[in-house]
């Protein structure tokens, strides 16, 4: 049965590369491990976790013409199970030669995804393991399915530097099953990655497996609704947008394409068209990292604080998208060329998926007097990525609005981390779900890197709250109240946090560069929903994530600083990436400014959460502040419908 229909306009395979930030070829990091396997001695058990794009200088970006030389190199990250080490690379593509090797002492990289299979065939091979399973009542460890979880760092002696992760183990009724149904309750395995051997078995006692199945595809539902009529997107003159490689050109918008297998989706120097020239507003834009910390203390579910980005890679996990399904309309796809673990590249087919949409109405109004009528109609373009780390996916969605809006979205969904309670009981820090099924309480937090060029490289950000003025000669009415701007100069003043009573928010500004009314142009970092971590100070999570204590941060860009968790979080004890980086208190002020923004999605589980859950949404806006002399949406045409235009 044809489940998916849609329009597909292919990206097309081995691109020419044309610019200096056009992603690595599937060629290129092929190339870049065979020259740094050929030049350095490397061990039979070395792992390759990261080949990508080393990025050039932000100068030689800025100052690249079409048609200019392009310059390659590529950077590497390799592990040594044997040496347990770990290692950077910077290969010269050009010259065929490695440029800088060096070890990197004390760090873990990135989980890769050879190593879950293999840590899953070794627990469960594991005699103590096995034993672990039958005294549960399970007889076949080939229906048990075993989730390497990031194990964290909370001082345990005997795991200081080793390399490990902590599996959560649940049980399918046949191959199909959604497993996540019956978690193996007070089971869990310590594995050494290097050695590839289980540390420990932690059992903290049976509780029974719950006795209900929580299907949810197709092939279990059956029964489907019969009133959904066809909805169709039609664009029968193509789409409006323009690509060339990995530049886009749409609406006035220009901007480019790239992907990590850390970040995933990266959009590069965005600039909006203006009075017959591209004004620069962001260099890059990216996920910088996330966690997912859990509320539950017993047992080991306390270790259960997931980085998604900096300890599995979210880009490496990206899902192929489906026409009609992931993304409808007139399509345009991008695939996304990474590496495995042995150097090889591989192709997530449709790993970016971009089109338009109608978002209802730009603007409108009614002269009452005259009865004329004008409105015009909102359209968007959609970039989006999807990836499933585990048990749940997450969206990726950047929209660009024709007013110069730039909105980022994320989209939870996937199926809720769950455990096994035994009959009758109450959960203090879940949900109970579905019958003995438990849903911790938790939370997701993301952080954005946004690199802003707002008219220029020279930026300054003020945060505006809103005043009520009080009462008094200038108030005498109680009705006064206006919007306050207060400069952030140096990186301790810009550690903020959301106020949505004073209508907070911040605006990165050129002071430079004035609209026609003398006004700095500027554009303004809109929060959306969020909240902070009911962790303590003192919490190992706490210390490794310290991100998710401020909503804003702003440092002066730095080319190294590019995680708000550091370059290895994997394992590391806490203070790195955006503590690290502002403690030293530098200037922001009229420079070249990196936001930092934290966004915490709080999940409360409810009933209607499982088997799956409906997409949620959070994210944030960028918007003009006084970027633009006036409204700069009134060339948009009005829209034609069959009896006529949209206006009288």
């Amino acid at each position: 049965m044809a489940i998916c229909h849609g329009v597909r306009t292919d990206a097309g395979t081995a691109q020419f590369v044309k610019h200096p930030l056009d992603p690595l070829t599937a060629e290129e990091i092929a190339e870049a491990s065979s020259i740094l396997k050929s030049q350095r001695a490397l061990g039979p058990r070395v792992r390759f976790e990261t080949i990508v794009l080393k990025e050039p200088d932000k100068k030689d970006v800025l100052g690249f013409r079409n048609g200019a030389p392009v310059r390659r190199h590529a950077f590497l990250v390799v592990l040594d199970n044997d040496e347990e080490a770990t290692y950077e690379a910077t290969v010269c593509l050009d010259e065929g030669r490695v440029i800088d090797w060096k070890c990197i002492p004390g760090v873990q990289p990135r989980v890769m995804f050879e190593e879950f299979a293999e840590c899953e065939a070794a627990v469960k091979a594991d005699p103590r393991f096995r034993k672990a399973l039958e005294k549960r009542g399970i007889s076949d460890p080939d229906l048990v399915m075993v989730d390497p979880w990031s194990a964290g760092n909370f001082g345990f002696p005997d795991e200081e530097g080793r390399r490990l992760v902590i599996t959560r183990n649940f049980l399918r009724s046949s191959p199909t099953d959604n497993g996540y149904a019956r978690p193996i309750e007070g089971l869990s395995a310590l594995v050494d990655l290097n050695k590839m051997e289980i540390m420990r078995i932690d059992d903290y006692g049976v509780v029974p497996l719950p006795p209900e199945d929580g299907n949810y595809a197709a092939e279990f539902v059956g029964d489907f609704r019969q009133d959904l009529k066809p909805l169709e997107i039609t664009q029968p003159e193509g789409p409006s947008f323009i690509v060339d490689g990995h530049s886009v050109s749409w609406q006035k918008w220009h901007l480019r394409i790239g992907f990590t297998p850390r970040e995933g989706l990266v959009i590069h120097t965005v600039g909006y068209e203006d009075q017959g020239r591209i004004r620069p507003i962001l260099y890059r834009a990216a996920l910088s990292d996330m966690v997912v910390p859990y509320g539950e203390p017993g047992k080991d579910h306390y270790r259960k604080n997931a980085f998604d980005a900096g300890e599995y890679g979210i880009g490496s996990l990206t899902n192929p998208l489906t026409l009609g399904c992931d993304c409808l309309g007139e399509i345009y796809y991008f695939d996304a060329h990474l590496n495995d673990g042995h150097g090889e590249a591989f192709t997530i087919p449709n790993a970016v998926c971009m089109h338009e949409e109608d978002y209802g109405i730009l603007w409108k109004h009614t002269d009452f007097r005259t009865g004329k009528v004008e409105v015009r109609r909102s359209r968007r373009l959609v970039i989006s990525s999807i990836a499933t780390v585990g048990n749940y996916e997450y969206g990726f969605f950047w929209y660009f609005y024709q007013d110069g809006t730039i909105q980022m979205e994320v989209k939870l969904t996937g199926i809720i981390n769950t455990s096994a309670i035994a009959e009758g009981e109450t959960p203090k820090y879940g949900t109970i779900v579905a019958p003995q099924l438990n849903a911790h309480i938790h939370q997701h937090f993301f952080n954005f890197r946004l690199d802003m060029s707002v008219h220029g490289e020279s930026n300054t950000v003020h945060e505006v709250n809103t005043v009520a003025e009080p009462l008094g000669p200038d108030n005498p009415h109680g009705n006064a109240f206006y919007a306050e701007a207060t400069p952030l100069k140096t990186e301790l003043e810009a550690r903020r946090v959301i106020d949505p009573m004073s209508g907070r928010y911040w605006v990165v500004s050129n002071p430079s560069v004035k609209n026609v009314l003398g006004g700095h142009v500027g554009y303004k970092l809109m929060p959306g929903e969020n909240i902070l971590p009911f962790h303590h100070p003192s919490s190992s999570i706490m210390k490794r994530a310290g991100f998710m204590a401020k909503h804003l941060w702003v440092t002066p860009y730095a080319p190294e600083e590019m995680s708000a968790t550091g370059s290895y979080p994997n394992q590391h004890p806490g203070g790195a990436g955006l503590p690290e980086y502002t403690k030293g208190d530098r200037s922001v002020d009229n420079t070249d400014v990196v936001l930092w923004y934290t966004l915490g999605y709080h999940h409360v589980p409810r009933p209607e959460d499982w088997p799956i859950s409906p997409v949620a949404y959070c994210g944030f806006s960028l918007k003009p502040v006084g970027f633009f002399d006036t409204n700069p949406v009134l060339d948009v045409p009005p829209s034609m419908e069959s009896n006529g235009a949209c206006h009288t």
